[in-house]
């Protein structure tokens, strides 16, 4: 890996400035004095200071310093760009400052298309601070990145190459887009670049320069065969769609069921077999009481099974919550670590962090370790988290608050299980790992303390921590750590000890990214590169009026580093264990009036995910009803993230390409047009798809319109299409729609040459 080294600059440029705060300030980090800093002279945007480079660097982070106190000034929101010359920048960042004294380091895009690519100039534009009505101030400002011209110089020629491929495609696109096809041929010729992918070029071909709709068709079954359309169902938007799931027996006969099921509880734990198709469920807090009971659901017969009413009583773990388990599906193996204890009950002989593995195949309890502490690992604790890595059978461990017999104070988690006091000492637990087939234990990080740094992991309770097996990695993001909720989001390499802030939790936007909560749930999709999260309390917990529960599901998209909000629902009603969700049309799940059913908010839930069949099951929690807070929940749901089909996509390519067809064949026949929207187009019309069907409605009345009409229907698209221009024009307008499904990489320029004309030339 090439060596990143701090990149000297000097002020290029600047908005305005207020004296004595002038820009050279910034490149000075003065902590302690409060005039070294650059301060715009107006809070009115745009502001901006540019930096330049000392020779081409590649710019991959940016570090800014502050004053010895929070400020105002200090920079809420702003944006960064980058390029080679000052006229010529692209984003490559957009983010804020938190208001502390604490310098901040932000990782700065420097790719493009797969390739890094140099700046000569940087220019941060503050737009807003933290008082509203302040001018913006910055403090110290360092880059930091890749200045060895021998991998500079390489970057540099492939983005000037670059540059000029995409011009010269800019060019055939616009050619062909006229018709110039002489002028397109002998350009690509003597360029030798080739605009778009040969299948491209043959719809385009057979679509806008023959006509040829049933063959244009053909075309783009092909694509689909060829899997073509799979990066563009990825990139849509998940839909939810939940079901509450019923023993089978309950589904034959409504209302009457013998089989055992688990009873409500919160604060339980639940771990999945995907080989299997089994699930896992023990322990909790039943709102009177600690359980050790556990569970066993069989997902394909749809029944739970009372694998050991009482674990103690063969040689398993006391009745417990807060705790956690692992599965290891290749040895039938469930490991079990942790507990809450009520202060009453931590006396020295109970504080003892047991550690016991359960055999599915033997169905027997073994006692590892009577206290891990003993042995090198971790003391008792609470609200920590749990993995194993499959290949090489370690278990990590990470986070959790030690429990210690001594001292009082109140807290939410003790809410939680209906308790009013816990230990005053806040003792966070670090880093732990259990190597399985020898029984060792080894401590990887201490907790770093209320200093820690940014590259630090800090410890803290409630949070996630999830293990990727191909990137060898732990995820860990979100919890709480004494007061603090955080919305931090990092990963540990286990092979090397590495440590990547993914996010240093200073985004303030909860519509981007998830807003900073407790015990939420999270799972993993290794296979699709996507992890979870079903949030739980939600940071305003203390109000304790039901208000704090607001759950929303997310999908974090580990590839592209971008966060998808699914849904959100924060309905205060918690009394009943279902609410209403608007349907998509078209699901299973669409109900009466447009609604499906969903699970109510809670927290303390547990949510486990089959990875081969790409499904979500939920149990449990605590809805947080202030009118009954010893109430919990025993409903169990399953949830799958849909997304469009493949046979979809093929099926509105259809519909696109017959309404093409429709539009030049009312100008020439009507009767043929109308037997045509009877046969053809509607049997490729998706009925349960309210927009598709209101656009089918407007080509059939189109018909029966008065001659005077201008001849567009409701979306402004010409139905009547006579002469060979219009005709020309409406085929390359459904082949521009077309290709928005095919892969970028594929695909001409989205951008247009005309666009790209600036006004101040005409």
């Amino acid at each position: 890996m090439n060596k990143s080294e701090k990149l000297g600059v000097t002020i290029w440029n600047y908005s305005s400035y207020s004296p004595p705060y002038e820009p050279d300030n910034i490149l000075q980090d003065k902590a302690h004095d409060q005039t070294s800093r650059w301060s715009s002279d107006s809070n009115v945007p745009p502001q901006f200071i540019t930096l330049k480079i000392e020779k081409p660097a590649i710019v991959q982070r940016i570090t800014f310093g502050k004053y010895e106190k929070s400020h105002v000034c200090n920079l809420k929101k702003f944006r960064i760009l980058g390029g080679m010359v000052e006229e010529k920048m692209i984003v490559l960042l957009e983010s804020g400052l938190k208001n502390d004294s604490r310098q901040e380091t932000f990782t700065l895009r420097h790719e493009v298309d797969g390739h890094c690519f140099p700046c000569r100039f940087l220019q941060i534009l503050p737009i807003q601070s933290w008082g509203p009505s302040f001018n913006f101030s910055i403090w110290y400002v360092e880059l930091n990145g890749i200045i060895d011209w021998n991998v500079v110089k390489p970057c540099l020629d492939w983005y000037s190459t670059y540059r000029e491929r995409l011009a010269v495609r800019l060019c055939l696109k616009h050619l062909r887009q006229l018709g110039c096809l002489d002028a397109f041929e002998a350009l690509k010729k003597k360029k030798n670049i080739r605009l778009e992918d040969p299948r491209l070029t043959e719809l385009h071909d057979v679509l806008v320069l023959r006509g040829d709709f049933v063959e244009t068709e053909r075309v783009l079954e092909r694509a689909m065969d060829d899997g073509l359309f799979g990066p563009f169902i990825s990139s849509q938007e998940y839909v939810p769609q939940w079901t509450r799931i019923a023993e089978q027996a309950e589904l034959n006969f409504p209302g009457i069921s013998d089989n055992p099921r688990p009873g409500m509880r919160g604060g339980h734990q639940m771990c999945i077999d995907a080989t299997t198709e089994t699930i896992y469920l023990f322990g909790g807090w039943d709102g009177a009481q600690d359980l050790n009971d556990l569970w066993s659901y069989y997902i394909p017969n749809g029944e739970w099974t009372l694998v050991s009413s009482n674990t103690t009583n063969e040689g398993g773990p006391t009745p417990r919550s807060c705790h956690k388990m692992c599965l290891d599906s290749e040895n039938r193996q469930i490991f079990v670590l942790g507990r809450y204890l009520d202060t009453q009950n931590r006396s020295p002989e109970n504080l003892k962090s047991d550690f016991y593995v359960y055999d599915i195949d033997n169905n027997q309890w073994t006692l590892i370790s009577e206290d891990t502490a003993l042995v090198g690992g971790p003391k008792l604790v609470f609200d920590h988290q749990m993995c194993l890595d499959p290949l090489k059978k370690i278990i990590y461990v990470f986070g959790g608050r030690i429990l210690t017999p001594s001292g009082t104070y109140t807290s939410t988690e003790a809410a939680m299980l209906n308790s009013t006091t816990y230990t005053i000492e806040h003792r966070f637990s670090g880093l732990y790992s259990y190597h399985v087939p020898t029984s060792t234990w080894k401590k990887l990080k201490d907790d770093p303390g209320q200093n820690a740094q940014a590259h630090e992991m800090k410890s803290r309770i409630g949070h996630s921590m999830l293990f990727h097996p191909t990137y060898r990695k732990l995820y860990i993001f979100a919890g709480q750590r004494h007061k603090e909720y955080m919305n931090d989001f990092f990963t540990y390499h286990v092979d090397t000890g590495e440590i990547d802030v993914i996010a240093d939790g200073t985004r303030q936007d909860t519509n981007q990214v998830p807003a900073a909560g407790f015990t939420q749930r999270s799972t993993i999709d290794p296979y699709r590169d996507e992890i979870h999260v079903l949030s739980g309390l939600s940071k305003e917990k203390e109000k304790r009026d039901g208000d704090g529960v607001k759950n929303s599901f997310w999908v974090y998209d580990i590839k592209h580093n971008r966060w998808t909000c699914i849904y959100k629902n924060d309905r205060s009603d918690r009394d009943i264990f279902v609410q209403s969700l608007p349907a998509t049309p078209g699901t299973a799940n669409q109900q009466g009036k447009g609604f499906q059913e969903q699970p109510c908010p809670r927290y303390a839930h547990q949510l486990v995910y089959d990875t081969t069949h790409r499904v979500h099951y939920l149990f449990g929690g605590n809805p947080g009803n202030a009118s009954d807070p010893k109430m919990r929940l025993d409903d169990f749901w399953s949830l799958r993230l849909c997304r469009v089909s493949q046979s979809d996509i093929m099926r509105r390519c259809r519909f696109l390409v017959r309404k093409c067809r429709f539009q030049e064949m009312a100008g020439q026949d009507i009767l043929m047009a109308l037997r045509y929207i009877q046969t053809a187009i509607l049997e490729v019309v998706d009925q349960a798809n309210e927009v598709q069907v209101q656009e089918f409605h407007s080509l059939a009345s189109f018909l029966f319109r008065n001659p005077l009409h201008d001849g567009s229907d409701i979306y402004g698209t010409t139905l009547c299409r006579t002469d060979d221009a219009s005709k020309r024009q409406g085929r390359y307008e459904l082949f521009s729609s077309l290709v928005d499904f095919f892969p970028d990489y594929m695909t001409q320029p989205k951008a247009n040459l005309v666009d790209l004309i600036p006004l101040d030339n005409l």
